[in-house]
């Protein structure tokens, strides 16, 4: 083509299909009960898979005998993970795994593996850094200014101590895949958030052509960022359907290694200290820092949060090594722990000097990067309105005298979200039939409604008309869904890649209308030249001007190109208020409304976009109110690795949920921002600062169980 499309988003109020809210494309088949997920899977001659795990903290493995197992009648294949000598980290470390016809035969062949032990020395409990020893590895002081003299010049101090622990992904399909190794050819059909890489991924570690590994994923029960390359059972599954002749197997994590060792998010403790004036504007930050990511490191939590800028600061940051299972990410990696340790720290200085949280956390807003300080203040003010903060926030210790206290609590986060590396395809057919193929997976946040959306925008027509084609390896080459960048990706490569089918289309077009391609546009399901409407053709007849040649246009999102072009940025920006009523007498937290204000810049769907938050804050109140990896540390064993006791949030404990998206003009003008992740960071904060301001106390500890609740008003540490 002569000249390069202009791909740029369409203004507000021309928009015809994108700012609407269609319904999910793939609502009829997930709510019937058609929609097949990867666990859902018998391919012809399948087999099951059933693992044996260890039941030590740390071990090392003194024998392994698979000969009772290998005799049962219907098992095909043993694999042995663990043989003697290896050196067991964790309880739920992978040992050995079988393949039988039956899931029945293979649990009891599982069972018959002789297994014997030297069990050896562990560590598990976090959340005490004086006891952790040679288990802590500090790392390096950041400086900034000098806290010393800024702390002996303030007016106020105010110290406390948090913690947040580690929670899991708890995906409702757990990890795992069905899986065929034939000869060179290997055929996965994976719960997986990465579709283009695994193929990639899986074939280096079996050591076959990448071109030779064929995945496909139509839907994912949860990934939450726990589900991204193929893991131990993905090569355990392989091996073993290759020892079986080539037959399928099919090998998912059973709960309580799901819990124990498919990843889990890391936990978070610090003493912290402020210093400033009077009026509420901090001077001074020190912290002092530890956590966990299992046996191995945990990415230290940003502090302070968001607000970066603060003149004086002292930071210290000590990871704790323990024997149990490895973090992954989760829903904003590192920044749920970073917005309650400093949310909750600047709360309680608000408390010290006698001020609204309101007005500090707007005051001290300045500290937050340049481009982002009126948008938070913007932002608290509005949460503040839909929250009604100004007739229900009392200051702590005035909630009257009844058992049942009131309290409002406030917080923020923050995301990138820019568009990650991807190619999508837009075919054109004589027939008038349009298609969209691009390798992206859809982790049931709307991405097949917001292609089709983008695309039916793109090309005048109704989004019933656009096929859509995704989840498979075969397909352009897409990226991970990670880091709140597939809509970004998406959207531009469905943008882009259409708009350049398009171009050619106009190209054969245009002198059945006597105009030049630049001249035309596509609108309502005809080609008419700009200005003069009457000129036109329908779709159809402009398609079969194309006789029996087929448009096929790549698209592409190139993240380092993506600011100037404008269609996604990064840079998401949200403000969270819980409001909570707390019983006294049987330290039971109830949420009584939550409010969350939100920007991700241009929205496609405002429904899906509310429908991201409104997830997320169901999320984040699970692990707000309930839930925590519990060790027992005598044993090193995870006491709670289960749904008996590893409490989620229900429909009755979420209260009402407000959201607001920022919307105005100067954030869509940014192009699309991705809102996974974003939403999910403030809730444990907020939460915690609602609960602290009901009871008049801290209770330093998430979550916000009873016994936490009550061992504060007790004057106890949570």
């Amino acid at each position: 083509m002569a000249n390069t499309p202009d791909y740029s988003w369409p203004p507000m109020e021309k928009r015809k299909v994108m700012g609407t809210s269609p319904k999910r494309v793939d609502g009829p088949v997930k709510s019937s009960g058609r929609a097949k997920y990867s666990s859902d899977l018998k391919p012809p001659g399948m087999l099951f898979g059933s693992y044996v795990i260890s039941p030590h903290a740390h071990a090392k493995v003194t024998s392994i005998d698979t000969t009772a197992a290998e005799k049962i009648a219907g098992v095909k294949a043993v694999h042995v993970m663990a043989p003697a000598g290896t050196e067991i980290q964790y309880q739920g470390w992978e040992v050995a795994a079988v393949a039988a016809t039956t899931e029945e035969i293979a649990r009891e062949a599982a069972r018959k593996i002789k297994v014997e032990y030297e069990v050896l020395p562990h560590y598990v409990k976090d959340s005490d850094l004086a006891n952790a020893g040679a288990n802590a590895k500090q790392g390096g002081e950041k400086l900034v200014g000098d806290p010393d003299k800024a702390f002996q010049d303030a007016d106020a101090v105010s110290e406390g101590q948090y913690g947040i622990p580690v929670v899991y992904h708890c995906c409702l399909e757990p990890h795992g895949q069905v899986i065929q190794w034939q000869g060179d050819s290997i055929n996965v059909w994976p719960s997986t958030q990465n579709v283009p890489g695994y193929a990639s991924d899986l074939a280096q570690r079996l050591q076959v052509p990448a071109t030779n590994v064929k995945v496909k994923m139509d839907y994912i029960g949860g990934g939450f960022g726990s589900k991204f390359n193929p893991d131990a059972w993905a090569i355990v599954g392989a091996n073993l359907s290759k020892k079986a002749g080539g037959r399928p197997v099919k090998l998912y994590l059973d709960r309580d290694a799901e819990l124990m060792i498919a990843g889990n998010r890391p936990s978070a403790y610090a003493k912290i200290k402020i210093g400033g004036k009077k009026d509420g504007t901090v001077t001074a930050w020190q912290s002092e820092s530890w956590g966990t990511g299992g046996v191995g490191p945990a990415q230290a939590p940003a502090q302070p949060y968001v607000y970066t800028n603060i003149p004086n600061i002292r930071q210290v940051h000590t990871n704790i090594s323990v024997n149990a299972g490895s973090q992954r990410a989760w829903r904003a990696p590192g920044n749920q722990q970073a917005s309650y340790l400093t949310c909750c720290a600047l709360e309680d200085f608000a408390h010290k000097v006698g001020m609204d949280p309101i007005e500090v956390f707007k005051l001290n807003a300045q500290y937050a990067p340049s481009a982002r300080v009126e948008t938070y203040r913007y932002q608290l003010d509005k949460a503040a309105e839909l929250a009604e903060w100004k007739k229900l926030w009392h200051p702590r210790g005035q909630s009257g005298s009844n058992a049942i206290k009131r309290g409002l609590g406030v917080a923020f986060g923050a995301w990138g979200g820019a568009g990650h590396a991807g190619k999508a395809r837009a075919v054109i057919n004589p027939d008038g039939s349009v298609a969209i193929e691009t390798g992206t997976q859809d982790l049931g946040t709307g991405t097949r409604t917001i292609i089709t959306q983008v695309a039916a925008e793109t090309f005048g027509l109704p989004m019933s008309q656009i096929k859509l084609s995704i989840g498979t390896s075969e397909l352009p080459p897409d990226g991970g869904s990670g880091g709140s960048t597939t809509v970004g990706a998406v959207s531009t490569t469905t943008r882009k890649s259409s708009m350049n089918a398009l171009a050619k289309l106009y190209e054969v077009v245009a002198p059945s209308l006597g105009a030049q391609p630049d001249q035309l546009e596509a609108v309502d399901g005809h080609i008419r030249v700009k200005g003069s409407p009457n000129k036109s053709l329908t779709w159809q007849a402009a398609c079969r001007k194309l006789g029996t040649t087929q448009i096929a246009e790549m698209g592409e999102n190139v993240p380092r190109q993506a600011q100037a072009e404008g269609l996604n940025t990064g840079g998401a920006a949200g403000v969270q208020i819980a409001d909570v009523n707390v019983d006294t007498e049987t330290g039971i937290v109830k949420i009584n409304r939550y409010v969350a204000v939100h920007d991700c810049g241009l929205v496609i769907n405002p429904r899906l976009a509310e429908s991201q938050v409104y997830g997320a804050v169901i999320m984040g109140i699970g692990t707000a109110l309930y839930e925590e990896r519990i060790m027992d540390a005598q044993t090193g064993r995870v006491l709670n690795p289960d749904m008996e006791f590893y409490k989620l949030a229900g429909i009755a404990d979420i209260g009402n949920i407000v959201v607001h998206m920022d919307i105005r003009p100067e954030n869509d003008k940014r192009g699309v921002i991705g809102l996974g992740e974003p939403p999910a960071i403030p809730i444990c904060a907020a939460v915690g600062n609602a609960v602290a301001n009901a009871i008049g106390v801290r209770v330093p500890n998430i979550p916000m169980t009873p016994d936490h609740v009550l061992a504060a008003l007790e004057g106890r540490n949570a």
